[in-house]
């Protein structure tokens, strides 16, 4: 057997961190066993559908190095859907229902009140043929349900372990909107059928969608694909959305710049016995995957958790990688031995341009103390007068600065750092100095460029 996967959007929104879990524990799965990973775009709700929605997935996955063997979309597969509605129809397994959403809203209200939970009634099923007639000369169009069988049902999840529900816990499901477009519940199914879907991998918060769409597949005399439901993922501050900016991948990619094989090390630890560190290939996270290391806990998001796995990645690169994205954020002139100084230093990036413009160009010095000034002015005299400068020159210069001037700990070092390189913090200056060179460093002293 051939495992297949498939990760499933709908492009209304923006995926966040939550839907590109579920997208690369799904390609982790099919790569580690040889198989396929299937993109699906389910797209029928045409209201809310975009196309530039469906780019920016598309570039995502893309970017998180994700690829896909086959990409499908639901509008495309209309007719098909239309003929296994009329066989479910014929089957009694489909029924049209006229209630509008206020008055849905109503019975839930209702059975709230009285202590129930707020399931659907199914008053539609005992409407005659001459209440149907009566609502279609009113030109009311329905919305049609799928008959759940009220039985005991259970499946062993490849993450939760055994699962058992009774299906009379949930509502009918809608399975065609009012408006005539489908949702997900019973097209996901046949796509499954179709495209010959081995495994599910999704959040847990699909069980319900699960208990219904086991049914379906029993109902269309198809086998049901092994399910996995991942644990969901928090977060203390804000809800995860596709509707709601931060938590989305581009924003993670372009604003945050996070490191594409961090946000893959991240999502595909997180959740599980491991420890959370950096790969450096989607190779290998491959070979390290296992669905069984994942538990049922839920999963707290931090995104400081992320940077600072982000500032572990950079360390890792090395120059020939960063090279050509150097030159794309500014930095061009950065060197291997300067990137070697700095990686440790910075959380993403675009952080080296600053240190290129540090050791090649100018930087915005701040405001000093008059009393420091004076401090750097004198001791900008106490500069070893080698011509070659190197690391020797750092440790021979702050000697002479201690016995002239007494000053010791963060007051000594702390105005020399400014002056030098604009910032509190960043690689050893017995490193950098010899690279900013003597002119720069006496001209920064004394407060020039």
């Amino acid at each position: 057997m051939t495992i297949k996967t498939r990760f499933a959007p709908s492009p209304t929104g923006f995926l966040h961190v939550g839907n590109i879990r579920a997208a690369l524990i799904n390609w982790l799965f099919a790569r580690k066993h040889g198989g396929q990973f299937i993109l699906r775009l389910d797209d029928t709700d045409y209201d809310r559908s975009e196309e530039r929605f469906e780019q920016a997935i598309m570039k995502d996955l893309l970017w998180l190095g994700l690829n896909w063997d086959r990409v499908e979309h639901q509008r495309d597969r209309i007719d098909r859907y239309e003929e296994v509605k009329q066989r479910l129809i014929n089957d009694g397994k489909l029924y049209p229902c006229y209630e509008t959403e206020e008055e849905l809203e109503v019975k839930r209200k209702i059975r709230l009140s009285q202590g129930k939970p707020p399931l659907y009634d199914r008053a539609a099923l005992t409407l005659t043929a001459k209440e149907i007639f009566e609502h279609e000369q009113k030109g009311e169009r329905p919305h049609f349900r799928f008959k759940l069988d009220h039985k005991d049902m259970s499946w062993n999840d490849l993450i939760q372990g055994q699962i058992k529900m009774n299906a009379g816990s949930f509502s009918d499901p809608v399975v065609i909107r009012a408006n005539g477009t489908w949702t997900y519940m019973l097209c996901s199914v046949v796509d499954d059928i179709d495209f010959d879907i081995t495994h599910i991998i999704r959040g847990e918060d699909h069980i319900s969608n699960t208990i219904a769409q086991i049914q379906f597949f029993e109902t269309l005399k198809a086998p049901a694909p092994t399910f996995g439901h991942l644990a969901r993922i928090t977060s203390k501050t804000e809800k995860l959305s596709k509707r709601i900016g931060g938590f989305d991948v581009g924003t993670l990619r372009d604003e945050k710049e996070i490191e594409a094989m961090t946000v893959n090390s991240f999502l595909a630890l997180i959740g599980t016995s491991k420890d959370v560190s950096i790969f450096h290939k989607l190779e290998e996270l491959v070979d390290n995957f296992n669905i069984e290391d994942f538990h049922k806990s839920p999963i707290n998001y931090d995104e400081a958790d992320l940077i600072r796995l982000n500032h572990k990645a950079l360390q890792n690169y090395s120059f020939i990688e960063v090279k050509d994205r150097l030159a794309i954020i500014g930095a061009p002139k950065l060197d291997e031995t300067l990137w070697l100084i700095i990686r440790s230093n910075i959380n993403k990036l675009s952080e080296a341009s600053h240190w290129c413009n540090v050791c090649y160009g100018e930087v915005e010095l701040p405001e000093f103390s008059k009393t420091d000034q004076e401090f750097l002015a004198d001791i900008s005299d106490l500069l070893p007068k080698d011509l070659e400068w190197d690391e020797k020159t750092w440790s021979k210069w702050i000697e002479a600065i201690k016995t002239h001037t007494k000053r010791k700990g963060k007051e000594l070092f702390m105005p020399i750092r400014l002056a030098l390189t604009g910032v509190e913090f960043g690689p050893e200056l017995k490193a950098i100095l010899p690279i900013i060179g003597k002119e720069k460093t006496q001209q920064r002293l004394r407060g020039k460029q």
